[in-house]
């Protein structure tokens, strides 16, 4: 058990049956009455934001989050398969629970499954990956002082902003948190 004392940024809570990951939180002393914690949600498995005010010193479960290396195999059309490291256990997870990662993963790449008890809840993949420019227009000559982009497929599927000078084939280092291209790989 936990209580508003112990809230932090990033910690998971169960509450009324949802995992709950605090966003922010304040705690607020007012001249009269008792103080509270108004509180900012993230619910892990909607991503849903919602607010909740709670009395300070009020007590919580803490849930049980694990993350796990394990390698992506394939997706199949209807699941995405993965693989421990460690056990060689093999999963399949649904695509709404992998959510926007499946953009940046590549079959063999590592990511890291988060876990409530046997369940899996989200998968995390790297802040920067590496991935091969599948589809691009090519620059044109001359335009490559004034910072222009252009869209490029990945190998994943996913389509981003490049500079004019890359061209199919090339390897990029993408930032996964923004979508956005870095440098050349």
């Amino acid at each position: 058990m936990i209580s508003t004392a112990d809230f932090r940024n990033g910690l998971v809570i169960e509450l009324e049956g949802d995992l709950l990951e605090i966003v922010e939180f304040q705690h607020v002393k007012p001249g009269k009455g008792g103080a509270f914690v108004r509180t900012r949600f993230k619910n892990i498995l909607t991503g849903r934001v919602i607010e909740k005010t709670f009395r300070s010193g009020e007590r919580f479960d803490e849930a049980v989050i694990e993350e796990q290396e394990w390698q992506y195999l394939y997706h199949d059309g209807d699941l995405f398969h993965f693989m421990d490291n460690e056990t060689f256990e093999q999963k399949a997870v649904n695509p709404d629970v992998v959510g926007d990662a499946a953009k940046w993963m590549k079959e063999n790449d590592n990511v890291f499954l988060v876990f409530h008890g046997d369940r899996v809840i989200s998968v995390k993949v790297p802040s920067h990956v590496i991935l091969s420019v599948a589809k691009t227009e090519p620059g044109v000559q001359g335009d490559r002082a004034t910072g222009a982009t252009k869209p490029a497929t990945l190998e994943t599927g996913a389509v981003i902003q490049v500079p004019l000078f890359i061209n199919e084939g090339d390897r990029i280092k993408v930032d996964t948190r923004t979508g956005e291209y870095v440098e050349r790989a």
